[in-house]
């Protein structure tokens, strides 16, 4: 298996499989390590597409975990990847499914009113890596989830 299977976002997904953080040398060891234990308990970590990825997998038995570039910071994982429509576009998405999801977000009136048919749970969290200033005494983000 190829170390990204694009689909969908292409030479996007491709280029930001191959940053110098994720490389094929740095996720061989992650790679080797755990692909045995993972494919015995099901789990498939692909670069895809999110609406591809939830397509092909998609099933009774299935759960997501999604965990999208924040709202209001779309471009950290690069130029044009992501951009706010996508919100809507997952909340669709995710609505239909047969199988689970859980994702975490950051705590905005506008991904509250995406996803207000789903379960949202708001719990406090500090980050600790990134701009240095987000380490204080915590901010709420969201843990959405949904089931068929």
């Amino acid at each position: 298996m190829p170390p990204c299977s694009v689909a969908g976002q292409g030479d996007k997904c491709r280029a930001w499989c191959n940053e110098a953080r994720f490389t094929d040398r740095s996720l061989h060891g992650l790679r080797k390590g755990l692909s045995a234990l993972l494919a015995e308990q099901g789990v498939v970590i692909e670069c895809l597409d999110y609406a591809d990825f939830i397509r092909r997998h998609d099933g009774a038995d299935t759960l997501f975990y999604l965990d999208p570039p924040y709202w209001g910071n779309e471009g950290d994982y690069g130029k044009g990847l992501s951009d706010r429509t996508g919100f809507a576009r997952l909340a669709e998405q995710l609505r239909q499914i047969k199988g689970r999801f859980l994702l975490s977000i950051n705590d905005v009136p506008e991904i509250r009113a995406m996803f207000a048919w789903a379960r949202i749970d708001e719990v406090m969290t500090s980050y600790t890596i990134g701009n240095h200033s987000d380490r204080g005494p915590g901010r709420a983000e969201h843990l959405i989830n949904g089931s068929a």
